[in-house]
Order: structure tokens, then C-alpha cells, then sequence
């Protein structure tokens, strides 16, 4: 039975497995029960064998890792279900871009594309083409772009020879090159050194399963990414863009081959320009068929466009408050994208949904989607809440990429070879002698200096005979000093005797 118990309302509510590509979205106010509705997804995909993909934004959905502990409220709980409960711990992976708190996950500078890598710069359209340039000059020139300083370095040799690359490609002007580099030097400075280099994750290692045919589920620790909302969106739609382009079709499947959870969703839409947007559309839409199921995770299902929402075929809808205008909108905007159920005042229920409660419709039998039911959300077998060091250290020290992922590559890609290139220029430039001395110069070059010494030879000649004309000269003014003044004696001498 791949199926997923979701709660109960005066039945049973059920996620479908192999529906579960049809991608889902769950919404609610800050602490409604979001985070305890997607940990019980991702515990269920896992126990169905489905690896799962997380990003865990306030550091709570690392207690999956952990097994769960009765308690009072629990059993309370569990009562008003009726279901059965048992403490589980599920296989987990820990991964961190920072390399802190899990493996790092890096990707290279090429597989991130000018594209995606323009966004997460903030570039205009006119820096984004220059930028295309310097990537196909890159592929062209066959030099690999793994990391910062190789993009550094390409932009620099792209400045050196601007008008070649002009000619060839387009106008690439010496402003456009500026403000990238110094679009490049924030970046670097926001911390996305840490991401761009080698080895770069193989999302093969994200659909695994465990000894005993779990799903692993990988958790990327999202606490300190999320301050840089640039870089935690362009790097999950990097991965949701690798995912669509390299699996290969799978059609329907019994049970998905991956399971994304996109948490904070509104942060991949903030600011993006429609071409991307229809970008991620299209992703969303076609992805299903590779057999990977995306979930998104926000506070307002407006947070998502129309267009994407429109894929969003399982929805957990926890409770919105309607304090604003804006909230009140946003009450109306999910109450009419929920299938109607004459017995359901959806409007009214979602401002009066408790904690842990939740509107649920899925996808049944034949596609067709389940009436909205105002449901109690079961409970999933792992600890609701944070895990300590420790036992971070624990589940990181048994996981099987450290030895793959742990220690950063620098092998030899751009920034080496455009620095070999400019020394042996150098080197060429460094004139021995020059091909204007004629035979002359080439006597010397292959007389090893022979010229040089004759050279010598004449200058101190040169200088002997100065020094003996100064001797002279000065053995002159002596002589003709010493007789001036001895015929002034005896001029002198004859006065005074005179006298």
C-alpha cells in the first residue's frame, strides 16, 4: 500500500503515492503546524522507500533524525486520531553549503550557468548578455569555470581583449565587465565561495535508500542560507533545474523517485522577472513526468503564481489570520482554489482551523481531486523540534558521503591556465637582445657577451686617459702655480731690499 496517512476528519485522509508527482503545496499561518505536516510527509515518503529533499530553514525538521518521545499532549492526540504510534527515527543525511552543519554541497560555476548565476548577481539585461559572452568565450577558449577566482580570471582576460571578443560575439564593453566584477565581489562576500568549486554534488547521492530500503531523506541546513535569500532560491532552483534536465523520463509511477520540499517558497518568485518565472512554470509542469514530486511550503498560498499554483494538485492548507486586507485576500485566493465540500464553509474553517488542523485535499483514484476535508493532522514518529551537536555529530559521523563531499578539490581549470598563459607571454617579451641590433646583437647573443666586453674594454681606456689628462692638467696648474710664485717672491724681495 504506497499511501500516506494525512489525518482524519469523518474519515480517513489518505496522500497517494503514485499522485505524489503531482506535486503538492502547504500553507498556513507561523505556527499553525506547517513544519509537523511536512515532517509527516517526508517520514511517510520514506517509509514507502521515496528519498527525500528538505531544506530546513529554523533548524526544528532535523529532529527527523531523532525518534520520537510520548507525551501527554502526544497521547492526547493520538486518542482523538485513533491511529497507533511508535517512536521512529528515520535515515537522514545532513548538508550544509557552509560545510558546518552537514556535508557542503558545492556545484560548479558552468553548471550553474550565466542564467541562474545573473539572477543570483542582480545583474541588468545588458550585464547578463555581456555575461553569456564571457561563458561562451569560456567554452570556446576550453576553459573550465569551476569556482570564483576562474570567473574572476575569465572576466579579466575578457577585459584584455575586449575587441577580439567584440568581434566575434557582440559588443562586450570594459562598464559591463566592471560592474560584474564588483557584482562578483559581493557575491564572494556574501558567501557563495562556499558553494561554487569541486566536488560538486552528484543529485544521484539525493535518491538513495538506506540498508533496509528507507528513503534516505536529505536535510539541508537552511538557517544561516536563508539570511542570503538570493542564494537559497537560485541554488534550489539550480537543483530543481538539474533534476528536470538530466533524469530521464520515467512517466506515471507507482511511487515518485523524489520528493522536494521547497520551504519559504515565496523567496523563489520575490523580484524574479517573468522570464524566469515561466521558467520555473515549465519546470513544475514537466518535472512530474521524471518522476520527481515538488512540494512548496509558505505562509499564504498567494505567495505562489497562479501559474504554478495551478500545479499544486495535494494541498495542506493550516489556518491564515485575517488581520489585514491582505490577509483577508489571501483567505478568500485559498478558499477558492480548494475543491468545494457542501459540508465545508471554507471560507470561515480556515480562520478557525486549531493547531494542527488543517484543510486537506488530495488526488484519488482516476486524478480526481478529494472534496476539502477539514482534518486533524496525524502525528509522525520522530521528535517535533531541534537535535543537539551531539547528536548531529552522531548522524553526520555514519553517513556514508563524507569521504566524497568533506574535503575541497582545486583542480586545473581557468584561473590556472589564463596565469600560465600570461607567464609565458611574459617570458617571451623579455627581450635578450634586440632583433634590431642586426649582426651586431647576434654576435653578442651568440659570443656570450662578447661585445659587452669590448665595451668594457673601450670605456676603461677611456677612462685612463681621462685620468691622466686630469693629472696633467692639474701638474700644469702646479707648475704654474709654484713659478707665478716665485717670481712674485723675488719681485717682492727686490722691493723691500731696495728699501
Amino acid at each position: 500500500m504506497n499511501d500516506i496517512l494525512v489525518g482524519k476528519s469523518d474519515q480517513e485522509v489518505w496522500l497517494h503515492a503514485k499522485y505524489a508527482n503531482r506535486h503538492g503545496l502547504i500553507a498556513g499561518a507561523t505556527g499553525t503546524g506547517k513544519s509537523v505536516s511536512l515532517m509527516l510527509l517526508a517520514e511517510g515518503f520514506s517509509k514507502l522507500g521515496v528519498p527525500v529533499f528538505l531544506a530546513d530553514v529554523k533548524g526544528d525538521l532535523a529532529g527527523l533524525s531523532q525518534a520520537g518521545v510520548m507525551s501527554e499532549r502526544l497521547q492526547s492526540r493520538l486518542d482523538k486520531l485513533g491511529v497507533e504510534w511508535s517512536p521512529n527515527a528515520n535515515p537522514v543525511v545532513f548538508w550544509d553549503i557552509f560545510g558546518k552543519l552537514g556535508h557542503p554541497i558545492r556545484a560548479t560555476i558552468s553548471e550553474m550557468g550565466p542564467t541562474l548565476l545573473g539572477r543570483l548577481m542582480e545583474l541588468n539585461d545588458t550585464q547578463q548578455g555581456v555575461l553569456e559572452v564571457v561563458f561562451r568565450t569560456a567554452d570556446d577558449e576550453g576553459l573550465l569555470l569551476l569556482d570564483l577566482k576562474d570567473l574572476r580570471a575569465m572576466l579579466s582576460f575578457a577585459s584584455d581583449n575586449a575587441k577580439a571578443i567584440s568581434k566575434h560575439y557582440g559588443l562586450v564593453s570594459g562598464a559591463s565587465l566592471a560592474a560584474i566584477q564588483r557584482a562578483l565581489l559581493s557575491l564572494e562576500e556574501s558567501g557563495a565561495n562556499h558553494f561554487f568549486g569541486e566536488p560538486a554534488l552528484d543529485l544521484v547521492d539525493f535518491m538513495r535508500q538506506d540498508m533496509s530500503g528507507r528513503g534516505i531523506i536529505s536535510i539541508l541546513a537552511a538557517d544561516q542560507l536563508i539570511l542570503k535569500p538570493k542564494l537559497y532560491s537560485t541554488f534550489l532552483l539550480w537543483m530543481l533545474s538539474e533534476l528536470f534536465e538530466n533524469l530521464p523520463e520515467a512517466g506515471d509511477l507507482d511511487k515518485p523517485k523524489l520528493v522536494f520540499f521547497f520551504d519559504e517558497a515565496h523567496l523563489l518568485f520575490d523580484d524574479a522577472p517573468p522570464a524566469l518565472v515561466q521558467r520555473i512554470e515549465q519546470v513544475v509542469r514537466l518535472i512530474r513526468s521524471k518522476g520527481v514530486g515538488v512540494f512548496f511550503c509558505s505562509q499564504n498560498p498567494d505567495d505562489v503564481p497562479p501559474a504554478v499554483l495551478g500545479q499544486m494538485a495535494n494541498r495542506v492548507q493550516h489556518a491564515l489570520r485575517a488581520f489585514t486586507p491582505r490577509d483577508q485576500k489571501a483567505v478568500r485566493a485559498a478558499a477558492e482554489t480548494l475543491p468545494p465540500n457542501p459540508k465545508v464553509d471554507v471560507a470561515a474553517a480556515i480562520t478557525q482551523l486549531g493547531v494542527g488542523e488543517a484543510l486537506v485535499t488530495t488526488l484519488q483514484d482516476g486524478g480526481v481531486p478529494l472534496p476539502v476535508q477539514q482534518t486533524f493532522v496525524a502525528s509522525p514518529g520522530c521528535r517535533i523540534g531541534t537535535v543537539s551537536d551531539e547528536e548531529r555529530a552522531t548522524v553526520r559521523l555514519r553517513s556514508p558521503f563524507g569521504s566524497k563531499y568533506d574535503t575541497l578539490s582545486d583542480r586545473e581549470s581557468a584561473f590556472e591556465k589564463l596565469a600560465a598563459r600570461q607567464e609565458a607571454t611574459a617570458a617571451e617579451s623579455e627581450p635578450v637582445v634586440s632583433e634590431r641590433g642586426g649582426k651586431a646583437g647576434k654576435a653578442a647573443a651568440e659570443g656570450g657577451g662578447f661585445m659587452s666586453k669590448i665595451r668594457d674594454i673601450l670605456l676603461g681606456t677611456r677612462r685612463r686617459q681621462g685620468m691622466l689628462e686630469a693629472l696633467a692638467k692639474s701638474a700644469a696648474r702646479n707648475a704654474g702655480s709654484q713659478m707665478s710664485r716665485s717670481i712674485m717672491r723675488g719681485v717682492l724681495g727686490g722691493i723691500f731690499k731696495g728699501r
